[in-house]
């Protein structure tokens, strides 16, 4: 009883709390084009393209060479950085190798450890992604959904360079997967 009358009286004292107006952000959609970015892709060397430049490209350019080159060179960068990554862990792994008599201590470096295997592990599977969306832009597919064929879109590559499926696909099969598991 004295349970219930507490948290009735938390829940009176956060509403008397909360504003009576709330602002609400407007939803997250697409990206806006900048107009000013939008021809930028043609004098520039791919390497030098940035993010917006590429969102700014007109549709009728979706996945022509200059994008494909941009989204290639992106996935070699992130390939390389975790490359570098794993080399610094595997050096750090073994500067921390010592012995320490503290069972506190020891288990304190066991689960920073594990927590940088588990990194690693992450890691090691994303690579296999970059690799297949590097054979993907070889053969001509990326940037098209597995599912339904239709572009997945320059804001959500640029998100998640080794998307496969178009947003909708993704939300239909983590809609799948909630509903029936894996």
């Amino acid at each position: 009883m004295a349970q219930s009358v507490a948290s009735t009286a938390a829940k009176a004292s956060y509403t008397n709390t909360m504003p009576s107006t709330m602002q609400v952000s407007p939803p997250m959609g697409s990206p806006k084009k900048d107009a000013k970015l939008a021809n930028n892709w043609k004098t520039k060397p791919v390497d030098e393209l940035s993010d917006a430049e590429v969102l700014a490209m007109p549709d009728s350019e979706y996945m022509n060479e200059q994008q494909l080159a941009f989204f290639r060179h992106k996935l070699v960068l992130l390939k390389q950085d975790i490359h570098q990554s794993a080399g610094q862990t595997t050096e750090n792994l073994r500067e921390d190798t010592v012995v320490v008599p503290d069972p506190a201590d020891r288990a304190t470096i066991e689960e920073e450890h594990a927590l940088e295997l588990r990194t690693r592990d992450r890691e090691r599977k994303l690579l296999k992604k970059i690799e297949q969306s590097i054979a993907r832009i070889d053969s001509g597919d990326y940037g098209y959904c597995d599912e339904t064929g239709e572009p997945i879109g320059v804001g959500r590559l640029l998100a998640r360079p080794t998307a496969t499926l178009s947003l909708e696909a993704q939300q239909r099969r983590e809609l799948k997967q909630k509903m029936f598991g894996d």
